[in-house]
């Protein structure tokens, strides 16, 4: 069922008349003139390879800081600091590699596409305004050893959890000043290739949800806390457990931490390793779209992922959380593991014995929520079943993505970008499970 625009389902009608009688809470204690979101994280997150940068044009009141010339150390009661219309970039550009705040942009961030279509939603469901806030602190080529709270201060870096500190101070002055209220209603994480064999990422990575949900209501005196939406990496190391942590923090947090889904769908630059422009501009409307669901109407989205696995003979029975059935294979983009003569029938599915020996894959089928890989040999107990886990060689990389690791299981998700006027199904995370 299609829970967006221009098909309005009962669950936006009842918020729209929440809106309407104007309780914009929708199951959240919570609610704002200015809806902080901080944008933390590595290279992606700052728009690596994301230029020339298309969202210049603000169509909304979205807002962004700017902080004129200053320098590290700010304050954030510093009279420069000031409201401006949220466009790309939406700070300033990094001279330099490594960058860090207030100097760390590379190009187009997810941000503007994202509050544009938080807007876009909220606008179409019920006629009312929605105003985003965001920060954007990440730190190029950073692991998450940066990004925390207490971070070292090594030349530039470790600034991150700083910065989003002093820009949320400064949002707050600025809101007191304008009789609006403030407050930060989610934290994107956009990270995770500097950490790709980082075994305590997902720790690690809850920590920092923990630190901002303790430090940011210090400041602004809110009581909800604080979504964190987190984007699946697929570019860095076979078999990564940031990328597996990136999914199953999700799972095992899952009242206030989300998995976007994976990003190999996405265009990328000719390294497979960031994404264009557009490629940053579809990850915005993407998390838009969790945001509107987790935070606005108080729903409880999940990616497409898999929720159990069974194994009898020949045959591995998967099943998957589906968003918006029906599962389907997609038909745009290159089948993986044509180099690999034991998968190339998987539609990006990967079976090894428990020993580590690569298992063929006769056939892939999908059966309602559920994928049935036949193998041409039973792979025993704890075998490795794993989807887009594994890299192609370079040479023979999708032309449709760039990414070397990708899948073709996708939902029916009907949404379509309000920025970007493209099609946004949830394709299947990345993951390693075992056979029972």
């Amino acid at each position: 069922m299609n829970r967006y625009p221009p098909f309005v389902s009962l669950a936006i009608v009842s918020v729209t008349c929440l809106i309407l009688a104007g309780n914009l809470s929708a199951g959240t204690a919570d609610q704002w003139d200015w809806n902080g979101v901080i944008g933390t994280g590595q290279s992606l997150s700052v728009g690596q390879m994301g230029k020339p940068v298309i969202s210049t044009n603000q169509p909304y009141n979205n807002l962004k800081l700017t902080t004129g010339n200053l320098e590290l150390p700010i304050d954030p009661d510093d009279t420069n600091i000031a409201l401006v219309p949220l466009v790309e970039p939406i700070g300033r550009y990094s001279t330099n590699y490594p960058s860090a705040w207030p100097q760390n942009i590379a190009g187009e961030t997810p941000h503007t596409a994202m509050a544009d279509e938080i807007t876009a939603l909220v606008r179409a469901s019920s006629g009312h305004d929605y105003i985003t806030a965001h920060s954007c602190v990440g730190e190029n080529g950073q692991g998450m050893i940066y990004l925390k709270k207490g971070a070292p201060h090594v030349g530039v870096n470790g600034h991150a959890y700083e910065a989003s500190m002093i820009e949320t101070r400064a949002f707050a002055r600025l809101a007191r000043a304008a009789g609006k209220t403030y407050g930060v209603s989610a934290i994107i994480v956009t990270h995770g290739e500097t950490d790709a064999g980082n075994q305590q990422y997902e720790e690690q990575l809850y920590k920092l949800w923990t630190d901002y949900n303790s430090d940011i209501p210090a400041i602004t005196g809110q009581s909800r806390k604080i979504v964190m939406i987190v984007s699946q990496q697929n570019a860095c190391a076979d078999h990564s457990p940031s990328a597996q942590a990136q999914w199953k923090i999700g799972e095992d947090h899952p009242d206030w931490i989300v998995c976007s889904g994976p990003k190999y769908q996405y265009p990328y630059a000719g390294d497979s390793l960031h994404l264009i422009a557009d490629g940053y501009r579809q990850l915005g409307e993407k998390y838009a779209q969790i945001y509107y669901d987790r935070v606005i109407l108080g729903q409880d989205w999940q990616p497409l992922a898999p929720t159990g696995i069974e194994h009898s003979g020949l045959a591995i029975t998967i099943h998957f959380h589906v968003p918006v059935a029906p599962l389907v294979w997609d038909t745009n983009f290159d089948s993986p593991h044509q180099s690999v003569d034991e998968w190339k029938n998987g539609k990006g599915f990967e079976v090894s014995t428990a020993a580590g020996t690569k298992v063929a894959i006769q056939s892939a089928a999908i059966s309602g929520d559920a994928v049935i890989l036949t193998c041409a040999t039973d792979p025993g107990a704890n075998a490795r079943v794993g989807y887009a886990m594994v890299a192609e060689p370079k040479k023979l990389k999708s032309q449709h993505t760039g990414s070397l690791r990708w899948g073709l299981l996708r939902d029916s998700d009907p949404f379509v970008g309000a920025v970007t006027q493209l099609a946004q199904p949830n394709f299947c995370v990345a993951f390693d499970m075992t056979t029972p």
